[in-house]
């Protein structure tokens, strides 16, 4: 049953059942507005409790639902307001979360009660929409303006115990909700209820609230980039303030329906999705994410307190499991404690103010600094995290491989390096798997999990079931050099610095790909980075420096085209955002205000003189196409090679981990949406000029999709069966 109906002497409960989060589909809507009718209509009952089965009062409307032009018969709206005009006071009783659709069904109740452990919020905006039941009009006239577009604009979770405070909920419980709800409901069965009917109510402030908006306006589309929920969100929470209650819903209507001609909700439900179904891995061989057990992680362990390695341990701590952190000597360890202590103390100051922290300690798992890997033969996991070099991996590995118990699994943290190399040294390697976390590994979402020649099917469900535990988004990606998010980049990269040397500066470049809704352009991000990391790399792999055969062209490697300008950057001490100068010029060395250096265009200029390269009159549209698919041409690549298992694949390791705007669904979506024809011919006919670029050469499946139509996304996987597979 979708919903049904108990009493309780004259409280009726009308429980939602839709497993496994209570979703309000059609068939639901249509039960519950059928129970709150027959319970108004029967003289017996006084006041209803509205809940949902299993611990979970609702989590929103079906998003499956939302493609379709006619999808209910009754609007959740309509629910809503046939619930606030009753006579009877109706009480929610929230338990787990009551979020999107489920908190507008309990603001328009009378009376909130929560669980302790209760979320809630209005997270539309996270897939392209705005709540269109009323929770832009009701929760302005509940919590104020200010506190309403901050959950709103934001898609922010709120812990129950905030939300009491802000006054979403009128009581938060350590025990039953639904057996305080009822309770509540037969405290007041006989009291008003017009001021209990937030649509009713005008919404108060004592602020000059268009200024307010106005400001929240511009710094909305500074935030983020190109994307129109949050800025309809604002409008629709102006309309709250400056219209009547049900013009305000004619205009949170109108907002929908202009957002879901844009196509971006389109684009971030597909993103949703994407990464919803990413951890449903399949290997060749047949074993598949629901028929490999994973082994459980009690402890583990860290090689490497830098930067990466601090967040990591700090991850494992924030999932509770104790952890043994190992570094070199006294002095790197000293560091790192000393780091790893302040992110936990932070940490656990979080836990403390959601009230998540235990009885008997702050919720974190315990950390053990050492210099003595004989201290890590018990564990049952490590991951090393060490400098990215292939010789100092390998020693660790030998040494890992000698102290730790025999069914540990051994992880490493390279960022591109060959994960059967790394595991050659050890006895175990089938228990050797890749786990590339993104830096800040404490804050970013994205876990890229390296199967190798010989990972089992464990090893992988095991890697896969931890990075679930941190809180990441895991994805299963084959063994190759740069892997999957890092391979991609490096075409992207080449495209913006040839843009450069044909007469753009870093801050056209930038701002192009900015406005596109890249969080940051490529010029700003490899300041940030350090240009010194790709410096090293480089003359690690003898494409400058003192390798570099005498008499080798400047501008070639190879009978390809090479790009100079940053290893002579580096040449000079210009390392980014660490120097103080870059490809910009910041206010101090470590400073992060980039501003446009006259240096830099003097030197580009000076650059282009001296070899002779003529200046090239390129549109922000052409800066768009170069970079993107030069990035897009190697995501095909990529699923030639069978190192993705598909295109959402590659979509959720660019949304989570290299700052793609998600309101464009990820790379391989835009490519879908722009057109593969089109995508093919911009390559083509790029290619065709510079034959010394071949990574703009159209692939092999691109042009084989291209042929047969450009079928939809979703259709990809079907063109890709007869490829390898090397997951």
């Amino acid at each position: 049953m979708a919903a049904t109906r108990s009493l309780s002497r004259t409280v009726a409960l009308i429980k939602i059942n839709h497993p496994p989060v209570n979703a309000l589909s059609t068939p639901v809507c249509e039960a519950l507005i059928k129970e709150f009718a027959e319970a108004i209509k029967d003289p017996s009952i006084e006041a209803i409790v509205l809940c949902g089965a299993n611990g979970k009062f609702c989590a929103g409307a079906d998003i499956r639902e939302f493609s379709s032009a006619s999808r209910r018969t009754v609007s959740l709206e309509g629910i809503n307001a046939e619930i606030e005009s009753s006579k009877k006071p109706v009480v929610a009783a929230i338990e787990g979360v009551a979020l999107g659709g489920g908190l507008e069904l309990a603001l328009s109740c009378h009376y909130r009660v929560a669980h302790i452990k209760a979320v809630v919020g209005l997270p539309e905006v996270l897939i392209g929409i705005l709540p269109a039941a009323g929770g832009t009009q009701r929760l302005p006239r509940l919590i104020g303006i200010p506190a309403a577009l901050d959950i709103i604009v934001r898609g922010r979770h709120v812990p129950a115990t905030e939300a009491f405070q802000l006054g979403i909920v009128d009581e938060v419980v350590q025990s039953s909700a639904i057996d305080a709800a009822v309770q509540m409901a037969r405290k007041v069965i006989g009291k008003p209820l017009a001021s209990r009917r937030l649509s009713t109510n005008t919404v108060q402030y004592n602020i000059n609230v268009d200024a307010f908006l106005d400001t929240a306006l511009e710094k909305a589309k500074r935030q983020f980039r190109g994307a129109q929920a949050p800025l309809a969100c604002i409008d629709a929470v102006r309309a709250s303030a400056q219209l009547p209650y049900q013009r305000g819903i004619e205009k949170e209507r109108q907002l929908f329906a202009s957002l879901w001609a844009t196509g971006q909700p389109q684009a971030q439900q597909y993103a949703f999705f994407a990464e919803r179904n990413v951890g449903k891995w399949t290997l060749p061989s047949g074993e598949r994410w629901d028929n490999v057990r994973p082994c459980p992680v009690r402890t583990a362990a860290v090689i490497g307190l830098g930067t990466m390695g601090r967040g990591i341990v700090t991850s494992l701590s924030k999932a509770n499991i104790p952890v043994i952190a190992l570094e070199q000597d006294t002095k790197q360890l000293d560091l790192g404690k000393k780091a790893v202590n302040g992110l936990l103390e932070r940490e656990a100051e979080k836990l403390k103010k959601q009230g998540s922290s235990s009885p008997d300690g702050n919720g974190l798992g315990s950390v053990h600094f050492t210099l003595n890997f004989e201290d890590l033969k018990e564990v049952d996991l490590v991951i090393e995290a060490v400098y990215e070099n292939m010789n100092l991996k390998k020693e660790v590995f030998r040494k890992l491989s000698s102290v730790m118990k025999p069914d540990a699994f051994l992880c490493t943290n390279t960022s591109g390096l060959d994960i059967d190399e790394i595991a050659s040294v050890t006895h175990r390697p089938e228990l050797v798997i890749g786990t590339h976390f993104f830096s800040p590994a404490n804050i970013m979402r994205l876990l890229e999990v390296v199967r190798g020649r010989h990972t089992s099917p464990t090893t992988i469900a095991t890697a896969m079931s931890l990075g679930k535990t941190l809180g990441k988004v895991a994805v299963l990606v084959g063994n190759c050099p740069l892997f999957v998010g890092n391979r991609m980049l490096g075409p992207y990269l080449d495209q913006a610095n040839y843009l450069l040397e044909e007469g753009y500066y870093p801050e056209e470049v930038d701002q192009a790909l900015e406005e596109f809704g890249f969080a940051m352009g490529p010029f700003r991000m490899m300041d940030l980075a350090g240009l010194d990391v790709g410096w090293r790399s480089r003359m690690e792999k003898g494409l400058t420096g003192s390798r570099v055969p005498p008499g080798t062209p400047a501008r070639q490697r190879e009978g390809k085209r090479y790009c100079p300008l940053a290893d002579m950057l580096c040449e000079l001490g210009r390392f980014g955002q660490k120097s103080g100068k870059g490809w910009y010029q910041y206010e101090k060395p470590g400073g992060r205000n980039a501003r446009p250096d006259p240096w830099i265009r003097d030197f580009l200029d000076k650059y282009r003189n001296t070899y002779h390269i003529k200046q090239q009159a390129i549109s922000p549209e052409q800066i768009l196409q170069r970079c993107l698919y030069a990035l897009i041409n190697e995501g095909f690549r990529i699923l030639e090679d069978g190192i993705a298992s598909g295109p959402e694949d590659i979509d959720v390791i660019y949304n989570n981990g290299y700052g793609w705007p998600k309101h464009r669904g990820g790379p391989m979506f835009h490519a879908s949406a722009v057109g593969l024809h089109e995508v093919l011919m911009v390559l083509e006919g790029y290619h065709k000029a510079n034959p010394d670029v071949p990574s703009m050469k159209p692939s092999f499946l691109l042009k084989k999709l291209a042929a047969v139509g450009g079928p939809p996304i979703k259709e990809w996987r079907t063109q890709l069966g007869k490829l390898p597979n090397k997951l």
